[in-house]
């Protein structure tokens, strides 16, 4: 099911230029710094997408497991890079590769923007790799929970770059085995921040189980904080500040 991405409309980001790159089931939001933007930019971007799309898809072509899994998946040889950061974000979370690829996007095209911008955003299905000097604060979206576009979580600039992540299990066409409305996650590797997300989310049925996936998710190597939420309950956990989103925000 298709799910338009309204939220977009909201992020104002006033020092950033943003734009967006699309193709086939990658659909980015990038902002980068006014000053470093030109159209450059945007094509190094396309291009990078191109060829990591090459990359997964020439591996999926020899290993077609790894694309429909819902399990840890131990690689053939000469996988690729991106491939590989895919698989072991997904090994230590538990699940799927396939978990792991709107981050991993997110994270290795951010990665390369950062060698022209001081400041970059990729958004990917509400799945982020930021960096920025300054604080920044990411809305959480969950769907019609009473917490949906309220609150933010606080990113200071000493914790970045990193990744932060969401699954849900009532909101947009990932798979989720939960009914979490949002499980966010927070990790220094945004390929692991979303396969934790998904394998989080999994364990929430109800409302009672948003400390469930706050449990999972202090297990897991590398996470640094999680968000979790369903219905009118909400359980949080790490060195991050959530705050009130304020109108225009």
């Amino acid at each position: 099911m298709y799910v338009d991405r309204v939220y977009r409309d909201y992020q104002g980001r006033q020092d950033l230029k943003s734009f967006r790159v699309s193709l086939k089931e990658t659909d980015l939001y990038i902002s980068v710094a006014n000053q470093s933007y030109s159209p450059d930019v945007e094509k190094k971007a396309e291009k990078l997408v191109l060829s990591l799309r090459y990359d997964l898809e020439s591996y999926i072509s020899m290993d077609p497991d790894f694309r429909t899994t819902l399990q840890p998946h131990a690689l053939a040889a000469g996988a690729p890079l991106i491939a590989r950061t895919m698989a072991e974000a997904a090994g230590t979370a538990g699940v799927g590769p396939m978990a792991a690829v709107a981050g991993a996007f997110a994270e290795f095209i951010g990665r390369e923007l950062l060698k022209i911008s001081p400041e970059v955003i990729v958004e990917n299905g509400g799945d982020i790799f930021i960096a920025s000097g300054q604080k920044r604060l990411v809305a959480v979206f969950a769907g019609t929970s009473l917490f949906s576009n309220r609150i933010a979580v606080e990113i200071p600039p000493e914790k970045m770059p990193l990744g932060i992540c969401a699954s849900s299990g009532t909101v947009g066409p990932s798979l989720s085995f939960g009914r979490a409305d949002a499980s966010v996650i927070i990790a220094k590797s945004a390929a692991l921040a979303d396969a934790a997300a998904t394998a989080a989310g999994n364990v929430v049925q109800g409302p009672e189980d948003v400390k469930k996936g706050i449990e999972l998710a202090k297990k897991l190597k590398g996470v640094l904080g999680a968000v979790m939420i369903k219905d009118d309950k909400l359980a949080v956990w790490g060195d991050f500040k959530l705050v009130p989103v304020a109108a225009g925000q």
